[in-house]
């Protein structure tokens, strides 16, 4: 039986935005009411009370929202809300000053204030409404003629976006957005790539709120997933090498190099005293006379650190990149766990592989009888 829900129904067709946890929403509406009122406490302190121009214009409360409802927003950004502003109010001034009818210039001031904040890259929809704003504020507007752009517009928006950095950073993540490397550095990671995504997105004729970077954070994530739900998780501590030898930092390196002849490694973790991975020694670091050096000096003291519970396809790309091939599983204090190589990584992929082909033959043989 078909079951008709009209209010379901109604959400699709208009398009209900998804709903949002219940803290997220009250730490956004707390930081927008921050983020006004502390801005209209400091400019009263700055100008006093006035009368000729407000403390505050009404444009700054939806920059509010957008900085403290969706601050990973492009719109949202600082240069966003700063020079989206400020710009979209020069262009209501100059047309008020220009034609000196509101009713020709308010159309005008919109349609610049969008090409000049595009144009400059900072589009912000708060900027429209600057632009009406010094058209149709009242003769007090007016009469600041292009001040009214630096305080009270400027003052107000870099007032709310000092705010934002302060509140965002402490309750929620990083301000300004700042989209997480998913791959260490080296050669671009198989499968799709930023052009990739750039291409299609040039097959949109809208504005896609959202950066290509953090796209491609976000697909990377969910091809991680979808290997997880398709494999399983295999975790670091479940193939990597323990027990392997270590070398000490002050360590004359023409002994490192006679250890790793006679142990066949191409790589050892360098520990302290007290078990902590100080760096890991390669063979790619020996020269061809090693001279009185130590081992610190020439080894690499920022290896690829990996949980011993990190899921190993989350490894993957890190030691295909080209800039590592090993990596030094550690505990939560540094202390040397494992090390897990390229070929361990390979080897763990192809067993899981092959068991996977079995478990599918397996099943079409059952299927099949």
């Amino acid at each position: 039986m078909i079951r008709f829900r009209p209010l379901a129904h109604f959400a699709q067709i208009v398009d209900v935005q998804p709903r949002s946890p219940l803290s997220r929403q009250m730490a956004a509406g707390l930081g927008g009411a921050l983020g006004i009122l502390v801005t209209g406490l400091v400019m009263r302190l700055w100008l006093g009370d006035p009368a000729s121009i407000p403390l505050l214009v009404a444009p700054m409360g939806a920059s509010a929202v957008l900085l403290f409802a969706v601050p990973a927003s492009p719109l949202a950004q600082p240069w966003a809300i700063v020079g989206g502003n400020v710009l979209s109010a020069l262009c209501g001034i100059f047309w008020m000053k220009w034609l000196g009818d509101p009713a020709y210039a308010a159309c005008l001031a919109v349609a610049s204030a969008i090409v000049v904040m595009s144009l400059a890259r900072c589009l912000h929809p708060p900027g429209g409404a600057c632009a009406l704003t010094c058209v149709i504020g009242g003769k007090a507007v007016v009469a600041a003629g292009w001040s009214f752009a630096l305080v009270p517009v400027a003052a107000n928006s870099i007032l709310l976006v000092t705010l934002g950095l302060i509140y965002n950073s402490a309750i929620r993540s990083h301000y300004p957005n700042r989209p997480a490397q998913y791959v260490a550095p080296g050669p671009e990671p198989k499968g799709f790539t930023m052009a990739d995504i750039e291409a299609v997105l040039a097959q949109y004729d809208d504005l896609i709120d959202v950066r290509t970077e953090d796209l491609d954070a976000l697909f990377r994530k969910v091809e991680a997933r979808s290997y997880r739900r398709l494999h399983g998780i295999i975790r670091c501590d479940q193939i990597m090498q323990s027990g392997v030898p270590a070398l000490h930092p002050d360590q004359n390196l023409q002994q490192a190099r006679l250890e790793l002849q006679r142990r066949g490694l191409r790589a050892m973790p360098v520990v302290d005293e007290q078990g902590h991975v100080e760096g890991l020694l390669t063979a790619g670091h020996l020269g061809p006379t090693d001279g009185p050096l130590t081992v610190r000096e020439v080894m690499n003291p920022s290896p690829c650190l990996a949980a011993p519970d990190t899921p190993i396809d989350e490894l993957l790309p890190i030691l295909s990149g080209g800039v590592y091939t090993e990596a030094v599983v550690v505990d939560a204090k540094g202390h040397l766990l494992g090390l897990i190589t390229q070929t361990d990584l390979l080897d763990a992929l192809w067993r899981g592989h092959v068991a996977e082909q079995i478990a599918l033959r397996d099943k079409g043989a059952i299927i099949g009888t």
